[in-house]
């Protein structure tokens, strides 16, 4: 059941030891109803101290529990080198993103997928299709180019890739038409790309295949109305594992109740997902998010046998959406404890 159309029941160990009280179920309407006694649990502090809880001293955790903290106005602060070199994480995986944002190549037997594409042709020319060559692959074979969902770090070189390596752009059929309606960047700025043309749409529980390789597609709003996560089966040497790939991770999108149920109900139904397929290796398109840098660093020192960096387990991959959960969950009650101070 979403969230937003019924109950969801919350361990709160804190409160627990300070009422006596286990589980705590309360009333998830666009605001507290009238007689929930249990409502004063729906609180930015209660939330962000089960997160925080939850994430403990894990820093894959904590890099999550980082969504709690409120964004600050204004644009982000620039990156003093946002250049990073490719690296082989699977067999059939490969980083070619930058430190300001991720790119992610999927090899198959029939060709290779990109997820993203930066910010603009420069970043893509040099990141992923010079990554690619760097990697001793060839960009020709990128037959697909997924856009996670319509920001300009994420499908600001796909027109480029498009028509140089004449691939497939594909998205949801809702972000496609978010781009549709978008103004194209002014004449002369080089840091975003321009915006692409319409390709592939998918919706909500479509698979991609390419060769020996299927991933799963599924729509989870609100960082775009069109954002799209995915799963994608994963190799290790003799090993297989699971990708689950958050594609819509930050709480920019319009600060409304409705928009922090909609993320919630996305990450119950995605969570959901990874449970059944066994994910066990969290990947995302920002790497504040899954900590991708301090994972392929500890890939150059990994020893014949030792456990691979990147696999966190079901149990931990279950834990991110948790702590997802709880920071979207703070962000909601803190809008209603400013309307109701107005």
């Amino acid at each position: 059941m979403g969230v937003g159309n019924g109950t969801r029941t919350v361990m709160l160990a804190s409160a627990a030891a300070a009422a006596c009280i286990g589980y705590i179920a309360y009333a998830d309407a666009a605001a507290p109803r009238a007689g929930a006694v249990l409502a004063v649990y729906d609180t930015p502090e209660i939330h962000i101290a089960t997160a925080t809880r939850t994430a403990g001293q894990d820093a894959n955790l904590k890099s999550v529990a980082a969504l709690c903290v409120p964004r600050q106005a204004g644009p982000a602060a620039p990156i003093a080198n946002n250049t990073a070199e490719p690296a082989k994480i699977f067999d059939n995986l490969y980083f070619i993103g930058i430190p300001g944002v991720s790119a992610w190549a999927i090899t198959t037997s029939a060709g290779i997928i990109v997820i993203d594409s930066l910010d603009n042709p420069r970043e893509a020319e040099t990141f992923i299709e010079g990554g690619l060559k760097k990697l001793k692959l060839d960009p020709m074979q990128v037959k697909y180019v997924v856009i996670t969902h319509a920001h300009n770090d994420h499908f600001g070189g796909a027109q480029y890739l498009a028509d140089k390596l004449h691939a497939q752009l594909v998205m949801s059929d809702t972000d496609w038409g978010v781009i549709e309606h978008m103004q194209p960047p002014p004449a002369g700025n080089t840091n975003r790309g321009t915006l692409p043309k319409r390709g592939k749409s998918v919706k909500d529980g479509e698979k991609l295949t390419l060769g020996d390789t299927t991933i799963e597609i599924y729509q989870t709003p609100p960082h775009t109305p069109g954002a799209i996560s995915l799963i994608i089966p994963l190799k290790d040497g003799n090993e297989r594992h699971v990708g689950a790939f958050w594609g819509g991770i930050g709480f920019n999108f319009a600060q409304s109740e409705a928009n922090y149920t909609t993320y919630v109900n996305s990450v119950e139904k995605f969570a959901k997902v990874a449970k059944e397929k066994g994910a066990d290796v969290p990947l995302a398109n920002h790497s504040n998010f899954d900590n991708a840098f301090q994972k392929i660093q500890a890939l150059k020192t990994r020893a014949a046998g030792q456990k691979h960096p990147f696999v966190l387990g079901p149990e931990l991959q279950q834990k991110i959406f948790d702590i997802q959960t709880e920071c979207a969950m703070a962000g909601r009650a803190r809008l209603r404890t400013a309307t109701a101070n107005k």
